[in-house]
């Protein structure tokens, strides 16, 4: 569904800044009759994530030319259907919207009224493992393929750290073909992990949100998702042992999880070496943690 009214120029990768998500944001909320004034802006890298100072509401903007916004749409409602604990879209507006190039969603807002912790996730993202494949487009993971893209496509990375990322890349070209997963492929949440929780204070459980990166693919994407997080982001090790008692399964027992880790990392680095730009603390982070994998290190790595 496309807006009328206020006339923004499309966005690219160059221009999707905060000043320029902001203005498709008020645009947003001049149509949806909601109020964008002191609206707080929370996240700017995968999307643009606001909160709305007035009303109880999150205004996500994604990136220009991303086609997947009303495969979200319509998998939040097919997962909420099925009882899979998920933060819930706005009601009453016809999703998604688009302005400017970016598709954008509107979702309830959940105060942060406790922490969550990895075990906490783990509730919800079993249940999501157990319902079958929903009837939906969606893609087939495709870890190796995005990476390369992601290599080819970062501005920020100078030749000798492109040719770090490559050589890892290729590495696993190699590896990945020989894993053999524990069961057929599923529907997977793509990036489960505690900034994409949220706590439900009135049902009193935590719920899945950022769907952006859900996909058919072997479950132990998600597992190996939590595990890293939980390990390179410092936090205790008894958070990641709870999950995996919750859950039922410690994906540091199954024989691929070395080239499956190495996977993940190596997909977080690179991703984050596509969006981030120039000069700013996000690319600081993103070279950081090349130099780390180049080196061996175990490097905690900070968040972005």
């Amino acid at each position: 569904m496309a807006l009328a009214g206020r006339s923004l120029p499309r966005l690219t990768e160059a221009t999707f800044t905060p000043e320029r998500t902001r203005l498709v944001l008020e645009a947003i909320c001049e149509q949806a009759g909601l109020d964008s004034t002191g609206a707080e802006l929370l996240r700017h890298q995968t999307n643009a994530v606001f909160r709305l100072a007035v009303e109880p509401v999150i205004v996500k903007v994604a990136r220009p030319n991303i086609q997947h916004t009303a495969a979200v749409v319509s998998l939040v409602e097919w997962v909420s259907q099925h009882e899979v604990p998920s933060v819930r879209l706005l009601s009453g507006i016809q999703q998604p919207l688009e302005v400017a190039g970016c598709g954008v969603t509107l979702w309830r807002y959940l105060p942060p009224t406790r922490v969550v912790a990895a075990g906490d996730i783990a509730g919800p993202l079993r249940a999501l493992h157990d319902v079958p494949p929903p009837p939906l487009p969606l893609p087939e993971l495709d870890a190796l393929g995005a990476i390369h893209r992601s290599i080819q496509a970062s501005t920020i990375i100078s030749a000798y750290e492109r040719g770090v990322l490559l050589r890892r890349w290729s590495q696993l070209v190699d590896a990945v073909p020989g894993l053999r997963f524990d069961g057929p492929s599923r529907l997977i949440h793509g990036d489960p992990q505690h900034r994409n929780t949220l706590w439900d204070k009135a049902n009193d459980r935590a719920v899945l949100c950022d769907w952006d990166s859900a996909a058919i693919g072997p479950v132990e994407w998600d597992l190996v998702t939590i595990e890293v997080h939980c390990r390179r982001f410092g936090f205790p090790e008894q958070e990641y042992e709870d999950f995996c008692a919750r859950y039922g399964r410690d994906i540091r027992e199954w024989e691929g999880f070395a080239v499956m880790r190495d996977l993940r990392e190596l997909r977080m680095v690179t991703t984050n070496a596509r969006k981030s730009a120039a000069g700013s603390p996000q690319a600081a982070e993103v070279q950081r943690r090349i130099a780390a994998l180049e080196a061996g290190e175990g490097l905690r790595w900070s968040i972005l």
